[in-house]
């Protein structure tokens, strides 16, 4: 029997041995032994549950075998597609966590997933000593799969992100903007002031810095169609520069965070992608298919990053050779800054976000506020905020036309070096954002969500590039800054500090904008070997300190590898090659997401139109001022825990009994004082979980009297509120007689019936 742990923070369900007719019985693991959330700033995930992972082969090769645990034979026979009752009963039954300590022993007594771990460790170690051992033929071979890539699948890639792009904007728009990331009693985790400000810091990086002036002068300069250097151009350059930095980039680590967030928090998952397989493959996500996804995830993730770290050191290099001479702009000086940077990300690593990085970050996001206002205060400043406007109108509306692009009909070869690299570098950079949104966004509405995450770090974006971008583009076309032009051409690393060095206070925030970069490739490095620690680790947070430290070196390691053998082009082909398999898998992962929701909303309708049999007694005499005097009543605790421990029990009781007489197999349990919970059994369908929590308020102020304390110090009270399995129903059952409880009991398991009856 599958239980459900949402509701109840502090509880956890795992399986037991079989029962009747060889069925998995549930057994209630103490509170001590439940997951719990866990936090680090700048970054990214609290909640897990964690699922034993032990499995022979690889996933989807099915013919190498590995040197991975052995299981049956029947165990790990190949299944894509589980029968439908099957896949609705996971959705809301939730599916069994063991606790961690139970997670580790599975595991052979490790907290890391093994074979997670060390298969993708050995896909990215072979990818290094090929390119280590021969990089003249790395080279050439990494130019051959970013050919290959742009010339046949570049229709995948644009074809996806649109599907991507409509998906989002459905879910925000259609009725499942309704349903909640989390419980249906979750409240947000944060103030909407400071999610935004969180998503805001998520869109902040290396790569603004990089591309925020050089972008869009080099499509001013060489546009993919046209003359470059004329009015046009220039319109064009700014409309291009939207469209990669646009809601395109955001819709994918908004679907890829929707994706983790429904699943984890709703439906108290893994924190990690191969979740969203549930609906499509039951339990079968704690096997190969499951671990084949997070592999992708990982490798996607580590040549994201290191792709990003490359640009980083790019710009860095240069900018210390622009601000110091004497300091080389060379291999050997970039070897020695990823050296460099990558230690402080390592230490940041081992004393925790908690210190450093999370000041730095948040240093960081001021400065950026304060190098924006700057550049707009210094430039044209109405030219800009007109140019802003107009931008985001022509955007708006040529972007239906620039999704589809291919340029199928006037051949260049620009959509691979600028769309096609995007497009997977944001996939290969998915999971590690997706990871950092889901973690903020706990008990928002996926209406709320997809509104945020899309509009609020695109609109900082759209003033970043705006105000760089047409900054740069009126001082080389207006101002006879044409050596600006011919700067960025020749070298995009040192387009930011050519372009800073033509405003007034100029060495003050070159000095500004450097510290920036570096701080961004620490938070970068760092916050990467959390998130692939994390997804080796079956999505939690607490494994060993060895292995984050694995994933800190190893970001560098890569970074500077691929640098020596083909430079920035190497980079920019691994992002878009590790991405080519993340896609298929999202694209399977957003279908199992629709499923979940659809068996979700027939859910809520159920709990709307399906009407009670019998209205809840509150007292066995019924009397008006009796009920009137329940109503006005404000318990405290001991006398909540007494009515759920006693009265709601043995109301659960009878009903477990009676529905054990009709066959249906039902189990009581009281996992803690003040709560109860009674639970079905229906075999291949959804199970039925009615439980009664006794849940802290604070009192009305009325009841307080004039002197009514600040609501943080209030006086408490409590109630009996009911939970289903989807979550709190918001409704207080307290000071009700057994037979009352009885019936809204029935009540709610006739809905559910309905609900069964309805997906059938």
């Amino acid at each position: 029997m599958a239980l459900a742990g949402c509701a109840l923070p502090h509880t956890l369900f795992s399986w037991g041995p079989s029962g009747p007719a060889g069925r998995p019985r549930a057994r209630l693991l103490p509170p001590s032994a439940a997951f719990h959330a866990g936090r680090f700033p700048g970054c990214l995930l609290g909640r897990s549950a964690l699922h034993p992972s032990i499995c022979p082969l690889w996933p989807l090769a099915c013919a190498a075998a590995c040197a991975w645990r052995p299981r049956p034979r029947s165990s790990w026979q190949p299944c894509l597609v589980a029968p439908l009752t099957q896949e609705r009963n996971a959705l809301l039954s939730h599916p069994a966590s063991p606790s961690p300590a139970q997670s580790v022993a599975a595991s052979g007594g490790s907290a890391i997933n093994r074979p997670v771990f060390y298969t993708a460790s050995a896909i990215i170690v072979s990818i290094i000593a090929f390119a280590t051992i021969a990089p003249q033929a790395a080279d050439q071979a990494f130019k051959a799969v970013q050919a290959a890539i742009v010339a046949n699948g570049s229709w995948y890639y644009v074809l996806t992100v649109a599907i991507i792009l409509l998906a989002v904007i459905y879910l925000g728009a259609s009725r499942y903007g309704s349903i909640r990331l989390g419980p249906d009693h979750a409240k947000p985790d944060y103030s909407n002031a400071s999610w935004f400000a969180m998503l805001f810091s998520a869109g902040m990086g290396i790569g603004l810095m990089f591309f925020g002036v050089a972008e869009p002068v080099m499509h001013f300069l060489a546009p993919p169609l046209g003359e470059g250097g004329t009015v046009q151009a220039a319109r064009e350059a700014m409309r291009l520069t939207f469209f990669h930095w646009g809601v395109h980039a955001w819709a994918i680590y908004a679907i890829v965070a929707l994706i983790l967030a429904f699943f984890s928090y709703r439906h108290n998952l893994p924190l990690t992608l191969r979740s969203a397989l549930y609906p499509l493959i039951g339990d079968k996500i704690n096997g190969p298919i499951g671990h084949a996804v997070d592999v992708f995830a990982v490798v996607g993730t580590l040549f994201g990053v290191a792709t990003s770290l490359g640009y980083g050191v790019l710009q860095v290099n240069a900018g210390l050779n622009h601000v110091f001479p004497s300091i080389p702009v060379s291999v050997t000086t970039q070897i020695v800054l990823i050296v460099a940077i990558t230690a402080l990300a390592t230490v940041s690593v081992a004393t925790g976000l908690d210190r450093g990085v999370k000041l730095l970050s948040e240093l960081n996001l001021g400065l950026a506020a304060l190098l924006l206002l700057f550049v707009l205060l210094a430039g044209s400043t109405v030219l800009l905020l007109q140019s802003l406007v107009q931008n985001v109108g022509y955007y708006a509306s040529n972007i239906v036309n620039m999704t589809f692009n291919l340029f199928a009909y006037q051949k260049t070869d620009w959509i691979g070096g600028w769309t096609i690299l995007y497009w997977g570098w944001w996939l290969s950079w998915a999971p590690f954002v997706g990871l950092f949104i889901a973690r903020v966004s706990r008990g928002r509405t996926i209406r709320e969500f997809v509104i945020g995450v899309l509009l609020a770090p695109t609109g900082f974006t759209f003033m970043w590039m705006s105000f760089f971008g047409n900054s740069a583009i009126d001082m080389i076309l207006n101002q006879g800054m044409a050596e600006l032009g011919q700067i960025v051409s020749q070298d995009v690393s040192l387009a930011l500090f050519s372009f800073l060095e033509r405003l007034p206070f100029s060495s003050l925030f070159i000095y500004l904008a450097l510290f920036m970069v570096v701080v961004f490739f620490v938070t970068s490095a760092d916050s990467g070997a959390l998130v692939m620690d994390m997804l080796c680790a079956h999505g939690k947070t607490s494994a060993r300190l060895g292995y984050r430290l694995y994933w800190a070196i190893g970001s560098g390691v890569v970074a500077i590898v691929l640098l020596l053998a083909g430079g920035l082009g190497a980079l920019q082909t691994m992002a878009i090659a590790s991405a080519l398999p993340f896609v298929t898998v999202l694209m399977v992962a957003m279908y199992g997401l629709f499923k979940a929701l659809r068996v979700d909303m027939q859910k809520q309708l159920v709990q709307q139109l399906a009407a009670p049999t019998a209205a809840p007694m509150m007292r066995a005499r019924g009397a008006w001022r009796e009920r009137l005097h329940v109503i006005m009543d404000f318990p405290d605790q001991k006398a909540v825990h007494r009515f759920v421990d006693g009265t709601v029990a043995q109301a659960c009781r009878e009903v477990a009994e009676e529905l054990g007489a009709l066959g249906v197999q039902a189990q009581l349990s009281q996992p803690a004082p003040g709560q109860v919970a009674l639970t079905t059994n229906h075999g291949s369908e959804i199970d039925f979980t009615y439980r009664v929590v006794a849940t802290a308020h604070a009192q009305p102020a009325f009841v307080q009297g004039d002197a009514s304390p600040a609501a943080a110090d209030a006086p408490q009270y409590y109630r009996a509120e009911v939970h289903l399995a989807q979550g709190g129903q918001d409704y207080d059952i307290m000071g009700w007689s057994k037979d009352g409880v009885i019936n809204d009991i029935i009540d709610q398991y006739h809905k559910h019936m309905h609900l069964l009856h309805s997906l059938r």
